[in-house]
């Protein structure tokens, strides 16, 4: 393992040598990890400093690589590791100059990065670049889409809970109340919405370089499930990948005007979510729990994780909070009770609706005709759940550009 962390900054007194130590390894890690075209950007560092959740990186890049997307990209994956904020000061390599062969095969001294910024009498390299120092994107900078009024993530701390069905009853139910709705899955590694809806042969067209989404029962739908070759074709992307594929799906979707997309998240709190909340505007958050103590513990981290990056939390779904016996109609909490109460008290955010945990509501979903498509008994708690998200919108509602132009 390389040692990358040779001059640091002093450490804030709220790190302990501990923390300080494992931070360092894990930055070393993902800058191993990390690739532009073929190499390891560890190869292309010329310096690094870092400064509790500050990092400021001193490279040499191909001339044709992308400062900006290196930037946000590796941002997505130190910020799990409590790194917030990265400072670059990029130099591109002269043409035909790859670089990998620019740089010495030992691994430079790390020296000052923003030394000379503070001297105006530094000289500068004849190939440099202006710096890049510019932060993450935020939710308060990123402008409406133009043609989506609101877009809903619906988000859980952990698999197994029931997101995915929720999301698309609830979609259909927002399209009951008589909404235009789109759905668009970002759970890259496990596309589930094109089985769900029904329409898992469908493929969407392309008109003008842009993806024509899929009529899945009126609603616009679009899933990496929809372009893959069958059921069973595997997903098997680094996280930069993923997350590129999740923008292209989104910004190059000619989706048409909508009331409300309704985005069914991977669970967890990675690069997919980290990437969606600096660069989708997103409205709100539905976390989807399970009232099971264990279950409550991942939907507090993905709470926590909307909190830090600005998006409200529009309220929280107990899933399976009550089981019927259909042989002896006895009523049972098999999964505990109160949890989805207790989460939505803690942060102060409305319980939207408690679902049972029910044979036929899977059952609808195997068959690509959710409860709310049959208006089946279980359809009332999704629209129930859909007018509670209605009441209490529009107080989060960003500001639309008209003006925009794609």
């Amino acid at each position: 393992m390389f040692n990358f962390m040779k001059k640091n900054k002093p450490t804030p007194k709220t790190e302990t040598p501990q923390q300080r130590a494992e931070r360092d390894s894990a930055v070393d890690k993902v800058l191993l990890g990390y690739e532009v075209g073929t190499l390891s950007i560890a190869t292309m560092v010329l310096g690094l400093e870092r400064s509790g959740e500050e990092l400021t990186l001193d490279l040499r890049l191909p001339e044709d690589s992308s400062p900006e997307t290196i930037q946000q990209e590796l941002g997505q994956l130190l910020h799990p590791h409590g790194i917030k904020t990265i400072h670059m000061n990029v130099r591109l390599s002269a043409p035909g100059k790859g670089a990998g062969s620019t740089l010495p095969k030992q691994m430079p001294k790390t020296t000052d990065a923003m030394a000379n910024q503070s001297k105006p009498n530094a000289q500068s390299n004849s190939d440099s670049e202006p710096p890049i120092t510019k932060a993450a994107p935020t939710q308060a900078s990123l402008a409406a889409h133009p043609r989506i009024r609101h877009i809903i993530v619906v988000a859980s701390g952990k698999g197994g809970v029931g997101k995915s069905t929720t999301t698309v009853n609830i979609a259909l139910a927002l399209q009951k109340l008589g909404n235009r709705v789109g759905v668009l899955d970002a759970d890259i590694y496990g596309p589930s919405m094109p089985t769900m809806l029904g329409v898992a042969d469908v493929k969407p067209q392309l008109e003008n370089e842009q993806f024509v989404p899929v009529d899945a029962h009126g609603m616009a739908m679009l899933s990496i499930g929809s372009l893959l070759d069958g059921d069973n074709t595997p997903v098997a992307w680094r996280g930069p990948k993923a997350t590129g594929a999740l923008m292209q799906l989104y910004n190059q979707t000619n989706w048409p005007q909508l009331d409300y997309l309704v985005i069914d998240m991977p669970p967890g709190t990675g690069d997919i979510q980290l990437t969606l909340a600096q660069r989708i505007p997103v409205t709100g958050a539905v976390i989807v729990t399970t009232p099971q103590h264990i279950a409550l513990l991942d939907a507090q981290k993905g709470i926590e994780m909307f909190n830090k990056t600005n998006i409200p939390v529009l309220g929280v779904v107990e899933n399976m909070a009550l089981h019927t016996c259909s042989n002896c109609n006895h009523t049972e909490a098999i999964f505990g009770t109160g949890g989805g109460e207790f989460i939505a008290e803690q942060y102060q955010v409305p319980l939207l609706g408690q679902l049972p945990l029910a044979s036929g509501i899977r059952a609808q979903v195997d068959k690509g005709e959710p409860s709310v498509l049959a208006d089946d008994e279980f359809a009332p708690y999704y629209l129930s759940i859909a007018k509670n998200i209605e009441a209490n919108i529009s107080k989060f509602a960003k500001p639309v550009d008209d003006k925009r132009i794609f």
